[in-house]
């Protein structure tokens, strides 16, 4: 099941006995900082858990699928999240 920010905010801030303002403030500012890095090219690694780089795709050629008109898709930046989870019989 996926937690929504909300949630993740509530189940941090008990477990931490901190504030939900205050681990919504930290939850921000990670949110900041990984686009900052992210959008310099660095890469965001987490061992075991995850990797968070920018990559570039390939200009390519679409098709409509409806008329099957073809048309050229330019070259792009996305970020991309890999997430790694850890080895089984860990205690995270």
């Amino acid at each position: 099941m996926a937690k929504n920010r909300t949630e993740l905010v509530a189940e941090v801030a008990e477990k931490s006995g901190k504030s939900q303002a205050t681990v919504n403030a930290v939850l921000d500012a990670v949110f900041q900082v990984f686009e900052s890095s992210v959008s310099k090219g660095e890469k965001i690694t987490i061992p075991g858990w995850m990797a968070i780089e920018r990559t570039d795709r390939a200009a390519r050629t679409g098709r409509n699928p409806q008329t099957g008109e073809t048309h050229q898709n330019p070259r792009r930046s996305r970020r991309e999240a890999d997430r790694r989870l850890q080895a089984e019989g860990s205690s995270r």
